[in-house]
């Protein structure tokens, strides 16, 4: 189960609330103060891709938000609801190559910030799972 559980309209002025609820979140389980902005910046790159890939396949359904407080880790989880999207392109049609190249680069950016990321593509959406270690006090 979630520590904290996170769903909202695929709004773009809504990434900016994911991104302060994570670094909260973050900050109260034990992530090191210096790789806060690395969760923030990360959370509103995945967040981003999350509500783009909503908008332009027309999906209604919330992106969500899993942050996990877990043993020695915390962990986020961003949600989209577009099936078959783990390089960030529209199922099947073929539009936009630069929609498909903010998506690639989006993930490129977000790989670049977290050590340990893992890209999801299932039949009902994908998943950005992205941990950092937590110190203990």
């Amino acid at each position: 189960m979630p520590t904290v559980e996170l769903l909202f309209s695929a709004q773009p002025e809504h990434v900016r609330t994911a991104r302060l609820v994570a670094a909260q979140v973050a900050r109260r389980a034990g992530v090191d103060e210096a790789a806060l902005d690395e969760v923030r910046l990360a959370v509103g790159e995945a967040c981003s891709r999350a509500v783009g890939l909503h908008r332009s396949n027309g999906v209604t359904e919330p992106v969500r938000v899993l942050l996990n407080e877990e043993e020695k880790k915390f962990s986020i989880e961003v949600v989209d609801e577009v099936p078959g999207n783990a390089t960030g392109s529209a199922p099947d049609t073929g539009d936009d190559a630069a929609a498909d190249d903010e998506g690639e680069m989006g993930l490129a950016v977000i790989s670049g910030l977290v050590d340990d990321v893992e890209v999801i593509e299932g039949d009902s959406g994908g998943t950005i799972r992205m941990s950092w270690p937590t110190v203990t006090v």
